[in-house]
């Protein structure tokens, strides 16, 4: 199952974080290099002790033991402006620039 996952990610060019279950470590925000035969390669990097460090690791796919990827993002800091919308949006969905809380509800 974990195969199909991190092969549609692949293909998606999307990041993905992969837990390793024999080491009980996570590898953050990898990209998917290659899903072959029971192994898949993975590329990534870390910051530690202010050195930019690149990896790639190839994993045995039975030591996955999770495998999560980002569905979306959304700046706290930034004001109903900033969110991009579809010109279609339905009036009832589009956010009020009025609101200060950015839900569409004036207080």
């Amino acid at each position: 199952m974990f195969d199909r996952k991190l092969y549609e990610a692949q293909c998606d060019g999307r990041p993905v974080w992969v837990f390793l279950s024999d080491q009980q470590r996570w590898i953050e925000q990898a990209e998917v290099v290659e899903v072959s035969g029971g192994v898949v390669t993975l590329r990534y990097e870390t910051d530690e002790d202010g050195e930019l460090q690149a990896w790639q690791e190839m994993v045995r796919l039975n030591s996955v033991g999770s495998v999560m990827s980002r569905l979306s993002s959304v700046s706290r800091n930034g004001t109903a402006e900033d969110l991009l919308t579809a010109e279609d949006c339905p009036v009832e969905e589009q956010i009020s620039q009025g609101s200060p809380d950015g839900f569409g509800e004036t207080p």
